[in-house]
């Protein structure tokens, strides 16, 4: 079993930051990628950015330059730093894992329940 938990979302003022967190736990032999993703309501469901194992990184083009993602090896956790928030940034996110159970298993990917991030005045 491998459960991911996001936290840190709520309610800020445009202009405004927040930090989420992604913890992930259970049976885990190995993390490679994880993520963010989004969802605003009537919208597809958008990749926000990703990072590998060895720290590279990936964004969307809305969000480069604003958003951050970190991880913590040691602590099976991600990061998401987001600066200068805009209300179209206001959306469910959702944390994303590529994880190896064990050393003969094959790579599955794993989605944490969302955590909401409202941007408003």
């Amino acid at each position: 079993q491998v459960q991911l938990v996001e936290s840190g979302g709520g309610l800020v003022q445009p202009g405004g930051s927040l930090r989420l967190s992604c913890a992930v736990s259970g049976s885990i032999f190995n993390i490679v990628d994880m993520g963010w993703y989004r969802q605003s309501p009537g919208k597809q469901r958008e990749l926000v950015g990703s990072i590998t194992i060895s720290g590279r990184t990936n964004y969307a083009d809305s969000v480069k330059g604003r958003f951050t993602i970190s991880r913590d090896n040691a602590k099976n956790t991600a990061y998401l730093q987001m600066n200068s928030l805009k209300p179209e940034d206001t959306a469910v996110y959702y944390c994303n894992a590529n994880v190896q159970r064990q050393f003969y298993s094959p790579f599955q990917n794993y989605f944490g329940q969302g955590t909401q991030v409202t941007v408003s005045s």
